[in-house]
């Protein structure tokens, strides 16, 4: 019995065009825009996100399977009814379109910041974009940041089976320092799926840009995955 480590990503097997790549990883990245994230919060938590668009170590990493594509999205939540894109489904296949991805990104501005902090419909907006996907990815990963616990709406926990149905990890970045505590909420109430893991900002949105390159870093790497053969 022999076993082999083989990139998931590098299965997928025949020659493609610029536009039937096959897609091994969908990444939907929610901001929190809540009313516990002031302006000066917003500012270091979505300039970070394009900075690290913008850093070659993820750069490299998105690229890092050839003949193949990821899709990324950028929404902003909030309360219940407060869930907007700010940049919907887009292809990244070269270094042209992750420049245009980091410019569209450039270019929002914050639309809400005095509402409740609803988790649980920031999940179910993030299974609502995964059914508008352009293409089939064989990974499906929700990158959340949040500063406290879900106060509007459902728990996040009750979106487990719909996330588990669909095939969706979710992973977290979370900036530590309110009561209740956020982080043990979304390491027990939250994240879930294969691999699902969450960084921790202990010294406030400061150490977003630093953690959401780490993490994006992380994410964007191919999964590997373990097979037998005789």
């Amino acid at each position: 019995m022999k076993r082999i480590l083989t990139a998931a990503a590098l299965c997928l097997a025949g020659p493609a065009t610029a536009q039937e790549l096959p897609c091994r990883l969908a990444l939907a990245m929610g901001l929190d825009i809540s009313s516990s994230v002031n302006s000066a919060e917003y500012d270091l938590q979505m300039n970070g996100l394009i900075a690290a668009f913008r850093d070659q170590t993820i750069r490299d990493a998105i690229l890092s399977v050839p003949g193949t594509e990821v899709q990324v999205m950028v929404y902003e939540w909030s309360g219940y009814v407060q869930q907007d894109a700010v940049v919907r489904w887009r292809a990244l296949r070269n270094e042209a379109d992750i420049d245009a991805f980091a410019d569209e990104l450039s270019m929002h501005f914050r639309i809400y910041s005095d509402f409740p902090t609803a988790i649980g419909r920031a999940l179910e907006y993030a299974l609502e974009e995964f059914e508008r996907l352009p293409t089939e990815c064989s990974q499906k990963i929700v990158d959340l940041s949040g500063d406290g616990v879900g106060n509007d709406g459902p728990p996040a926990i009750s979106y487990w089976p719909e996330l588990a149905a669909a095939g969706v990890t979710v992973n977290a970045l979370v900036i530590a320092g309110a009561a209740p505590d956020p982080v043990a909420h979304y390491q027990f109430s939250v994240i879930t799926g294969p691999g699902a893991f969450h960084l921790v900002a202990r010294n406030g949105f400061v150490d977003y840009p630093d953690l959401i390159k780490g993490k994006l870093e992380r994410e964007f790497q191919p999964v590997l995955m373990l097979s037998d053969t005789e």
